[in-house]
């Protein structure tokens, strides 16, 4: 089966780059080993710059309507506010982060795609094999498990892999990675909320340690807590507790809809251009998913992508191009990675006294117009 470009991964990452290049009347597969989509809300945050993107692909408009728009964060410390950040000053366009739950986006990507070409993805197929014969790109698929598609074989002109942080084609590349792991350890999930807060993102700093509260749509709340070792059998009573014990707020455990416990680490590929096979996303750089920069640091990946691709496939010398992006990219996901261990190192439990420090240094920030404003647009990516 032959296409212009084959995908691996059927993300938010993949489905993207698809409606990209088939927007340009380039021909796609996307294979996907997942024969349906997972039902949870995974990563909610969309930063402006990658919602432009989005909006080129026409799916951000529903985005916006289905989504909630987060225009301010608080800090807040022992019932006291710290200082606030305000996020309608960091675009014209999109001044606002969106919360809208992965599943959400992955539909409206999907929609998208199938829309611009009914066959370009495939389900339940896993890559195994890559091969280059010099003139295409061979891609090797088997049947994922439950699936019942035979052997098969793609091939292309390039080959993007956008198969996540455990990325299989990434192995059979032989792409070298550099690992970080973190003492950062989190439990979260996703409550029913009556709470005060409507679609404000708050943090609360606190001297056990930082938890997060993000608004989703629905009426529902996204809490997520620090701890201080990985999670073991934690239910959703588990973590309303602990909610309530530092923050004095009482998420109700009979609405819980998602729970996840998480350990940080980090992953970044030594190169993520491999003759005419490209890693974007997480399968190029896994990021910590305090300050939600992952799926938005692909899907900015993939939108420089897509005029390089273009180029190629119409036999123009693209060797400069491919290696400027391979640097931009690369330097783009190490300041990110930077910004996750800042977010994270922020959220770590002190004493009272550096505490107080802390915030008061947080205060001073928020208090300062551009102060506030650059942190604002560090902290959306731009």
């Amino acid at each position: 089966m032959a296409a212009d470009v084959v995908i691996v991964g059927g993300g938010p990452v993949g489905l993207y780059l698809a409606a990209a290049l088939l927007q340009e009347g380039i021909t796609v597969r996307v294979l996907e080993r997942r024969q349906s989509r997972e039902p949870h809300s995974r990563a909610i945050g969309i930063h402006p710059p990658a919602l432009a993107a989005l909006d080129a692909v026409q799916v951000a408009p529903a985005m916006v309507r289905e989504g909630v728009q987060i225009r301010t964060g608080m800090a807040v410390s022992g019932g006291k506010t710290v200082g606030t950040m305000r996020f309608d000053t960091v675009s014209d366009v999109f001044p606002f982060v969106l919360a809208l739950p992965q599943f959400r986006t992955e539909q409206l990507l999907e929609h998208r795609v199938r829309t611009l070409d009914s066959a370009a993805l495939v389900r339940g197929v896993e890559a195994r094999a890559l091969m280059d014969d010099g003139g295409r790109l061979a891609v090797t698929v088997e049947a994922a498990p439950g699936a019942t598609m035979g052997k098969k074989e793609f091939t292309a002109s390039l080959v993007v892999g956008a198969d996540g942080a455990r990325s299989h084609l990434r192995d059979v590349m032989g792409v070298p990675v550099q690992k970080r792991t973190y003492p950062d350890h989190y439990l979260m999930g996703d409550f029913q909320d009556p709470g005060p807060f409507g679609s404000k993102a708050v943090l609360f700093l606190e001297p056990d340690g930082i938890v997060e509260s993000f608004p989703l749509p629905g009426g529902f709340r996204r809490w997520v807590v620090r701890l201080g070792q990985p999670a073991v059998a934690a239910g959703a009573e588990t973590l309303a507790e602990l909610v309530m014990r530092r923050t004095g707020m009482t998420p109700d455990p009979d609405t819980n809809t998602m729970l996840s416990a998480f350990s940080v680490r980090s992953a970044l590929v030594r190169r993520m251009v491999e003759g005419r096979t490209v890693l974007i996303g997480d399968a190029a750089h896994e990021i910590s998913p305090i300050g939600g920069q992952g799926m938005n640091l692909g899907w900015l990946d993939a939108q420089a992508l897509v005029p390089l691709i273009r180029e190629a496939l119409a036999g123009r010398q693209t060797d400069r191009g491919f290696r400027k992006f391979n640097a931009d990219r690369q330097r783009a996901a190490v300041l990110a990675r930077r910004q996750s261990e800042i977010n994270m190192m922020l959220g770590r439990p002190l004493p009272l006294g550096l505490l107080r420090l802390r915030n008061a240094g947080i205060g001073a920030a928020a208090a300062t117009p551009a102060v506030n404003r650059w942190v604002a647009r560090r902290f959306t990516m731009q």
